[in-house]
């Protein structure tokens, strides 16, 4: 049985990780996830990364690596993450997501991640530089 892949950014800048909440479907309504989608027939998973992040975020950004594994998602549909880096413009939630949080690594547990990211968020986590000093107060 083929599985339809779903590709998912770890975008990652100025060594902070991109969260995006999401606002649909209801059942998945306030969970975090790493942004991205259903790779289309004929794309690869790092040109269908491109256009996802183009149509959700605004933005260009540039696959990296792919993190190894991949994760079972709704029936017939696997998660399948790369690492990605902006190339330009601002990421905004323009579909699917009513708020983006750009986390450091101490911070990816202040969200409610969606089960299916958590093993790549942890994986992204480990190549994240160490987090910066907190201001003193």
């Amino acid at each position: 049985m083929t599985h339809r892949v779903v590709v998912a950014g770890a975008v990652v800048d100025r060594g902070r990780l991109l969260a995006a909440r999401r606002s649909a479907p209801p059942e998945l309504a306030g969970r975090w996830e790493l942004p991205g989608g259903k790779r289309e027939p004929g794309e690869t998973g790092p040109q269908a990364l491109v256009r996802e992040l183009r149509e959700e975020l605004g933005v260009e950004a540039e696959p990296d690596e792919r993190i190894p594994g991949e994760w079972p998602l709704k029936p017939g549909y696997v998660l399948q993450v790369w690492t990605a880096r902006l190339v330009s413009g601002e990421p905004r939630p323009l579909e699917d997501h009513d708020e983006l949080r750009w986390l450091h690594r101490h911070e990816l547990d202040t969200v409610n991640w969606l089960d299916q990211d958590r093993p790549a968020v942890a994986e992204v986590a480990r190549r994240l530089p160490p987090s910066p000093e907190p201001p003193l107060p």
